[in-house]
């Protein structure tokens, strides 16, 4: 039987301790989070940086083409830097694998450099075969899995205006060195490719931005060719003449 001395209850926290120790638990969960962000980022950008390096190679190499150098010699020294490209982008995939469904997260990251690598592999891919690298051929040279670490769709196709950027420049340069039929095929690839873009409503307006220069490029492509033409340096065009006005 209680002798009637009752026990007080222990004194209860003040609601300010209460809500102090609840926020300093939340932040350090915080800081726990932007440390581990900031590890994987940094990583990332490790082996960004080296991608960027193996493009900067592979366009040096390319740039050789505009000179009098054998191009098959030219592109196989280029063609080197996919394998090395390749490796890098499996350890980036290896990394993101660390952090399943973060991919968008950390995308900006390396956008810029795959949009470069993009361009120049479709480069090279023009110059050997003299048609349009496709998105899924691109992820293959990459060694990207679409399930995991995959090419996205903009950086792929802003590629491709970055790759329309070199032509105009090539088929001058091929001129000069007396392929005057340079011009019409190149200017029937970019036609193609244009017609293809006007098919994508582009939101993105740095993609659509890149689009215009498209354009541009084959603009400048259709005056080297009409140039040419006037002066009877080719034979009669095997495709019907048409303007970039037509298309636009």
């Amino acid at each position: 039987m209680s002798d009637g001395n009752v026990s007080p209850p222990p004194p209860s926290m003040p609601p300010e301790i209460n809500g102090s120790a609840s926020m300093e638990k939340q932040f350090k969960g915080l800081l726990a989070q932007l440390e581990e962000s900031g590890a994987i980022r940094e990583r990332i950008k490790s082996v960004v940086m080296e991608i960027e390096s193996a493009a900067r190679a592979m366009h040096s190499e390319l740039l050789l083409v505009h000179r009098s150098l054998p191009v098959p010699e030219v592109l196989e020294k280029a063609r080197a830097q996919i394998d090395v490209l390749k490796d890098l982008y499996r350890r980036l995939s290896d990394i993101l694998r660390e952090c399943p469904g973060q991919y968008y997260r950390y995308h900006e990251d390396w956008r810029s450099g795959t949009q470069t690598v993009v361009s120049l592999i479709a480069y090279l891919h023009y110059l050997e075969m003299g048609s349009l690298l496709t998105h899924g051929q691109t992820e293959e040279k990459l060694g990207l899995d679409a399930s995991d670490f995959c090419l996205d769709i903009e950086d792929y196709l802003t590629g491709l205006c970055f790759m329309s950027n070199e032509m105009p420049r090539y088929v001058v340069n091929q001129v000069t060195a007396g392929d005057y039929d340079c011009p019409r095929k190149i200017m029937k690839f970019l036609m193609d490719l244009h017609a293809s873009f006007r098919m994508l409503n582009l939101r993105n307006d740095f993609l659509r931005r890149k689009f215009d220069s498209l354009k541009y490029d084959l603009r400048r492509v259709e005056e080297v060719y009409y140039d040419v033409k006037i002066r009877g340096l080719v034979a009669e065009d095997t495709i019907k003449d048409q303007t970039t006005e037509s298309q636009i």
